[in-house]
C-alpha cells in the first residue's frame, strides 16, 4: 500500500498534467462510470440469481 508521500506525489502530478480545472470534470466522469458499473453489476446478479433458480427446479 502507498504511504502518504507516493500519494501526495501522484496528486501533484495529476495536478500538472490536467490543471485545476479539468480535475472536477474528471473526477465527475469517474463517478458517472462507476455508478453505471455498479447498476450495471446490479442487474447482472439478479439475472444470474433468478437463472440457477431455474436449474435447481
Amino acid at each position: 500500500m502507498p504511504g502518504y508521500g507516493s500519494i501526495i506525489l501522484i496528486v501533484l502530478a495529476i495536478l500538472l498534467l490536467f490543471g485545476g480545472k479539468k480535475i472536477p470534470e474528471l473526477m465527475k466522469g469517474l463517478g458517472r462510470g462507476m455508478k453505471e458499473f455498479k447498476d450495471a453489476t446490479k442487474e447482472d446478479g439478479s439475472g444470474e440469481a433468478s437463472d440457477s433458480n431455474k436449474d435447481s427446479k
